[in-house]
């Protein structure tokens, strides 16, 4: 057991927590042919959902989540992404805020045939692949719907467009994002030592 090459566990869900409840209200769109109104939005995290190794390389799976006092706060998955997906997120949600003009984010597939897709929402159903987000800011939230081409916008969530949601957004993208690769360069690391034996 000594020999046992050890993955150190990392609690994304304790360590990126933000409260929305001094924040602007926050809603969570649910289908247009729901009979459920939005959700109010009282705080969110990442979660790490999985992490396998596959195809020669590592690779995670992290869900966006929110929590609601309608759903005794109860996490819900809004966004599943993998370990590409936040960085640009982060920065696209920073910049669409603070510059005050709407950003269309471009989710590029593998491979047209892959069947593994690289970000799905779980607001309007069980985890529908999309390809592009538009990010909208208003007065004191900044919308992010799903761009559906020639079927219009759909609407997911909302996010705060305050100074200090951006600056806790911003710190909390860091810390996860870093904390996703740093489990990258184990898994890798493992992989490889399990190969040379």
């Amino acid at each position: 057991m000594a020999d046992t090459p050890a993955i150190t566990d990392r609690n994304l869900e304790a360590t990126t927590n933000i409260s929305l409840k001094r924040e602007p209200a926050c809603f969570a769109f649910l289908s247009p042919r729901s009979i459920c109104p939005p959700m109010p939005i009282d705080s969110i995290n990442l979660d790490l959902a999985s992490a396998d190794y596959f195809g020669g390389r590592a690779s995670l799976w992290t869900a966006l989540e929110m929590r609601s006092s309608v759903s005794n706060e109860r996490p819900t998955a809004i966004l599943g992404f993998d370990e590409t997906f936040l960085r640009p997120f982060a920065r696209a949600l920073i910049e669409a805020a603070t510059t005050r003009a709407a950003y269309r984010m471009s989710i590029l597939q593998e491979s047209r045939n892959a069947e593994r897709y690289r970000v799905v929402e779980y607001v309007t159903g069980p985890g529908k692949a999309l390809e592009e987000l538009m990010l909208q800011p208003f007065d004191n939230v900044v919308l992010v719907g799903a761009a559906k081409g020639k079927d219009g916008d759909e609407t997911l969530f909302q996010l705060p467009r305050t100074d200090s949601f951006l600056r806790a957004f911003a710190k909390m993208a860091y810390v996860a994002d870093q904390a996703l690769h740093d489990l990258l360069d184990d898994m890798e690391r493992v992989a490889k030592q399990r190969a040379s034996r």
